[in-house]
């Protein structure tokens, strides 16, 4: 079947819903909405025979609804509307929410219901919450919709009338910053937290701070600084520690507050944008290689058991700057100085990593000159994951990841994915070669024609495709919450395996071969040396387009790259030694390295 994705932006829910929907053998384009375009026209010009909005800000015309199917993926249970569906559900606490897909019509989230699925609503951010258990509950109830629609017989089911006993609450307000705004006076720290994940990503928490307005993001307990509410405590890793009524909370990045007739502002880590304000602090660094079990904040933690040693790293958007990078690289060195046979290298529940941080970037004295010791410390810490000879590294991809995100992902021995993740496994949308040795691990994995293709096309793919395409060796079938704790069990059978001590030892053997013929060395020179010209050129599309990126800017039209149907590329149900529901005993299913 072709379909038509309409949607406000192409997300990280319109891209999953890409990628399955292609799996599933249905050909799909998009269409964005965007302000004054012709969205009936554009609509007919694709002629769907469904039409599909995962994340659609704005009502679609009644001209497109009453022509066409047109299912809406909305973030709440049946009945829940408004524009602010997770805000609410996150600042009330709730613990218990869903995913409606019902059909457009005349008011909006009040159409007939083609399927609703439940999820739970962890103490996380919302941005965390609707990349995690929002979006598994919203594929599945899109494909069964899908499925129900293809069947042709399913009637959908009438929304309980507001008011009557069966009806939830109903429309409920855009909750603004009247009700989001933090007393730190009397707030205590479960109550400020929960006000700053059910404004992550967007819009934060509005606030004062040395003399400036700013909107805080991400939010994060300490168990041990105290202070006079409101007060800035102490430093670490970039971000502010503030002391609330009966505690304090870590602040990762802040945002100014913009200033008429200026362009939109954007998120930085908090120390970097308080600059000069910020009043001497102490610093609270941990040691290289944080303890998971410390206590407090870090965004880096380790942890081990027996063989196995897990490094976990989460940072604000999966963005990687120079010095996030370099801390990454120094865990990770000290990591390999432990005891171990296999180190799992990802993060717990959301992004693994979405390659070099362009909001630091843009926000540097001289972009270029950042950008190039920002590419060349993500190269650095891809070097010490391809040259570990001494013990079996894997990528455990939790979440998504994409451009040199993925290609970390790609220099360990294996990539294990969470079945809801995505990858986007190019550059050229942001004006890019490339870097991170992708022009060695790339083709390595697929073979130089299917590079070539993921390159060019630049379209997300699922987990059940990067199984097949042999971007991932394992597919765990699991929820955000369980995956780190099934890597580390898949890890220890790993480790138990005889087969694995003789990997290792052909690791060695491999890579001197490697260098012996085709230098990685030589890799790298060549990928930077394409990106060094582009850094340095004032006039290299890079340069727009990560201004376009960091200031959020709308675009004029869909890219052409979206809005062409995507050939559907069924994928067939793999082995059961590839996706895992808990974790088993058995060779992986494609060892490398």
């Amino acid at each position: 079947m072709h379909i038509l994705l309409l949607a406000s932006a192409f997300n990280s829910l319109t891209q999953r819903a890409h990628a399955e929907l292609r799996d599933r053998g249905h050909t799909v384009a998009v269409e964005l909405a965007l302000a004054g375009g012709p969205l009936p026209e554009a609509v007919r010009r694709h002629a769907p025979e469904l039409v599909v909005a995962p994340m659609l800000k704005t009502a679609i015309p009644q001209e497109v609804w009453t022509a066409y199917t047109c299912l809406v993926v909305h973030p709440g249970p049946v009945g829940d509307r408004g524009p602010s569906s997770l805000d609410w559900a996150i600042h009330e606490g709730v613990d218990q929410w869903g995913v409606t897909v019902l059909q457009a019509d005349r008011e909006m989230d009040a159409g007939d219901v083609w399927a609703c699925v439940p999820c739970r609503v962890p103490p996380v951010s919302k941005s965390e919450l609707y990349r995690g258990e929002i979006a598994d509950a919203a594929l599945e109830a899109l494909m069964l919709a899908v499925e129900r629609f293809v069947g042709g017989t399913y009637v959908p089911l009438r929304q309980p009338v507001a008011g009557t006993t069966d009806a939830r609450p109903g429309t409920r307000p855009y909750l603004d910053q009247s009700v989001r705004r933090i007393d730190w006076a009397a707030a205590s720290t479960e109550d400020v937290l929960r006000r700053l994940r059910a404004a992550d990503s967007q819009p934060g928490v509005l606030d004062s701070l040395l003399g400036g307005e700013w909107y805080l993001h991400g939010g994060h307990p300490e168990n041990v600084l105290r202070g006079r509410p409101g007060d800035l405590l102490a430093t670490r890793a970039g971000a502010v520690c503030r002391a609330t009524r009966d505690g304090a909370v870590w602040i990762p990045e802040l945002r100014p507050r913009r200033e008429p007739g200026q362009p939109p502002t954007f998120r930085l880590p908090a120390v970097r944008a308080l600059g000069d304000r910020l009043p001497p602090l102490p610093a609270h660094p941990l040691p290289p290689l944080p303890d998971a079990d410390l206590g407090t904040w870090t965004d880096i933690r380790y942890r081990e058991d027996g063989n196995v040693g897990c490094l976990s790293f989460s940072f604000p958007g999966g963005a990687m700057s120079t010095e996030q990078c370099r801390r990454l690289l120094d865990a990770y060195r000290e990591a390999c100085t432990r005891p171990t046979s296999v180190l799992v290298l990802g993060g717990e529940r959301d992004f693994f990593s979405n390659g070099i941080h362009l909001n630091v970037i843009e926000a540097a004295a001289d972009p270029a000159a950042e950008s190039w010791a920002n590419i060349n410390a993500i190269d650095d810490l891809v070097e010490a994951v391809l040259t570990t000879t001494d013990r079996l590294v894997v990528a455990a991809v939790a979440g998504n990841a994409a451009a040199g995100g993925v290609m970390l992902a790609l220099a360990a021995d294996e990539l294990w994915c969470r079945s809801g993740a995505v990858l986007n496994p190019h550059y050229r949308l942001m004006g890019l070669y490339g870097s991170e040795y992708w022009t060695y691990t790339l083709p390595r994995r697929v073979g130089p024609a299917t590079a070539d293709r993921l390159m060019r096309e630049a379209l997300p793919v699922s987990s059940a495709s990067a199984l097949r395409l042999g971007l991932a060796d394992r597919v765990v079938d699991c929820g955000p919450d369980a995956f780190a704790r099934e890597a580390g069990a898949l890890a220890a059978r790993l480790a138990a395996l005889p087969a694995t001590a003789a990997r290792i030892t052909a690791k060695k053997t491999a890579l001197d071969r490697l260098e012996a013929a085709t230098p990685l060395a030589g890799f790298r020179e060549r990928e930077l040396a394409r990106m060094r010209r582009t850094f340095d050129d004032p006039d290299a599309s890079y340069h727009a387009l990560r201004r376009s990126f960091v200031h959020k800017e709308r675009p004029v039209r869909t890219p052409p790259h979206l809005a062409s149907a995507a050939v559907a590329q069924p994928v067939p149900v793999p082995s059961a030694a590839a996706v895992t529901g808990t974790a088993h005993d058995g060779v992986p299913s494609r060892p490398i390295g």
